[in-house]
């Protein structure tokens, strides 16, 4: 595997007044794939509006190393409301977008400009009559496909000598610097006591060393390349606990439950660390091409 991490002078920085972050649906606390587009159809508008997009050095990046560009035929399995989609029909690309939550899908036509083509469906059961690609994209959506499924379909969508990326959040924390869990962690636990998911985030150093979301089976493509992009954003509690709302490890939770976590998180947020936190994580591409 290469890896290379983008230095600091080309991070995105979201201006403190956006009150947007990140949290990475976790495999072992999300619920089963096939609930993927309830879970996410819940809240269409909210996931449109806190979820992050990707920094616009990452699809730089992108386009230059696969060399996609006007024109090329791009498959994106999980589109959700579309804002990988909106990058990638910038850089002038065919694009169809597959998407089994009937509102995100249904918000993602009506937001979306360009070539683009949604079509409602999980990619396992997708029918691509006959077309093939120059890049599939998956933006923070690879890990709800079947494994068994996924890989050896990325590989016959594909034309020859196309790529598969695969973009995700990662969020870091750095040593002594205030933390939005390790501010909560009390509160976590009185609501939903003993949660698998409860956690803090990796350390930003250990995560450079890990290899996320690249698990391929034989020889189906080349060694991946890895590139890390830093990138910090500002939120207040009000912010903080609508990204949290949009994350299956809070949406799995009774409303119950959560609601009132959410709002003494928020109030935490507020009356202990100056209604600001910072919610730092790597943006990940990760790339390979296909094989044979």
């Amino acid at each position: 595997m290469v890896s290379e991490d983008i230095p600091d002078d080309r991070r995105f920085t979201a201006p403190h007044t956006v009150a947007w972050s990140v949290v990475a649906d976790d495999p072992q606390t999300r619920p089963g794939r096939r609930d993927l587009g309830r879970v996410f159809n819940e809240v269409p508008d909210l996931y449109d509006r806190a979820r992050p997009g990707y920094p616009d050095a990452l699809f730089a990046d992108l386009a230059a190393i696969t060399g996609v560009g006007e024109r090329s035929p791009v498959l994106e399995v999980g589109c959700g409301t579309g804002q990988a989609t909106r990058s990638l029909a910038a850089l002038g690309c065919a694009v169809t977008a597959i998407e089994p939550g009937s509102e995100l899908a249904a918000l993602a036509s009506r937001r979306l400009t360009g070539d683009v083509t949604i079509e409602r469906s999980t990619f396992e059961e997708w029918d691509d009559h006959g077309r093939r690609f120059d890049l599939l994209v998956a933006a923070s959506s690879w890990h709800w496909v079947d494994p068994e499924i996924g890989w050896r379909r990325a590989h016959a969508v594909l034309r020859p000598g196309g790529w598969t990326a695969l973009l995700s959040h990662v969020v870091v924390r750095r040593p002594g610097e205030p933390e939005m869990y390790a501010e909560t962690a009390d509160l976590h636990e009185r609501f939903s006591p003993g949660n698998p998911g409860w956690g803090h985030p990796p350390l930003e150093d250990d995560a450079r060393t890990t290899d996320q979301g690249w698990h391929a089976p034989g020889d189906l493509f080349g060694p991946p390349l890895v590139r890390r992009y830093p990138t910090v954003q500002w939120l207040d509690g009000a912010g903080l606990a609508d990204l949290l709302r949009t994350t299956s490890l809070y949406r799995a939770l009774d409303p119950g439950v959560r609601e009132p976590l959410l709002d003494a998180v928020a109030e935490r947020v507020r009356t202990r660390m100056g209604d600001r936190v910072a919610r730092r994580y790597l943006s990940v591409l990760c790339l390979a091409q296909r094989a044979g």
